[in-house]
């Protein structure tokens, strides 16, 4: 536990801790966005057609060998 000497040395520390409760504020909200953008459907359906035409290229190219 600090000790403090004066009430200004009380008045730093709050303050220096609510801007660092104010900058991580801020960083979760700039994580919520990247979740929100990563999580839309659309990021869904990238993922999706690449993989299909990953496997569907590997089909046709067993089929060539075949």
């Amino acid at each position: 536990m600090k000790d403090y000497k004066t009430f200004d040395d009380i008045e730093f520390d709050l303050k220096r801790l609510n801007l660092e409760r104010q900058i991580a504020f801020e960083e979760l909200k700039g994580v919520k966005g990247e979740i929100t953008n990563d999580l839309a459907p659309n990021k869904w359906l990238q993922t999706v057609l690449k993989y299909a035409s990953k496997y569907g290229s590997y089909m046709l190219l067993k089929k060539i060998i075949k």
